[in-house]
């Protein structure tokens, strides 16, 4: 489901006018097919969605130690994210896009929405180490339906940030993004309706 960076820089996002002195850091596919209309749907999944998007001992066992890591060296303290020690992303925005929708925050993560468009919508984060960007996207599947492409887009905080993104690299590929992107997958399905389910 890993998929090369030219899959996001080769569109024609939005985001690209606005975030060039961000790095991309993965892409990946997400298994929610679709029809054209359905960023919206997963845009609510992501932000009111009931399910757990990340489970399993492994990944719920590192997310626990960043947590503590973070109070332990006060990456996550007031003053150190969006706002404070970087400006939000919605300062750079064109007028069409702060005027338009901007889409809901995301609950269970410290993630703030920025923009949201048809086929994109666009979360950020900031600490001490970095200011991240969720960027995701609604793409042609290549046989006539739709699916849903995230994007990590990172701005590290010198060298601490850099040291950080390098350490937890092998971290996110062996248990975050697996679970993340099976937890997403499975809350796609299990809200979709059959039709059978409609039926009846």
């Amino acid at each position: 489901m890993r998929l090369p960076v030219t899959a996001h820089t080769s569109r024609p996002w939005r985001i690209h006018e606005i975030a060039g002195d961000f790095h991309v850091e993965d892409v990946w596919a997400l298994p929610t097919p679709g029809g054209p209309d359905d960023l919206a749907r997963l845009v609510d999944q992501f932000t009111h969605g009931t399910g757990e998007p990340i489970s399993g001992p492994i990944p719920r066992m590192l997310f626990a130690i960043r947590w503590k890591l973070g109070k332990l060296f006060g990456w996550d303290e007031a003053g150190s994210g969006v706002g404070t020690r970087v400006d939000s992303l919605r300062n750079r925005l064109p007028e069409d896009l702060r005027e338009g929708p901007r889409g809901a925050d995301l609950g269970a993560v410290p993630f703030t929405s920025v923009y949201q468009t048809h086929d994109e919508w666009v979360a950020e984060m900031g600490n001490r180490t970095v200011h991240g960007l969720m960027h995701i996207g609604w793409v042609l599947d290549g046989t006539g339906g739709y699916h849903g492409q995230m994007a990590v887009l990172v701005k590290p905080n010198g060298f601490l940030g850099t040291v950080y993104m390098a350490a937890i690299k092998p971290f996110r590929y062996l248990g975050v993004y697996p679970a993340l992107i099976r937890g997403i997958g499975r809350e796609w399905q299990a809200n979709t309706r059959r039709p059978a389910d409609a039926e009846t």
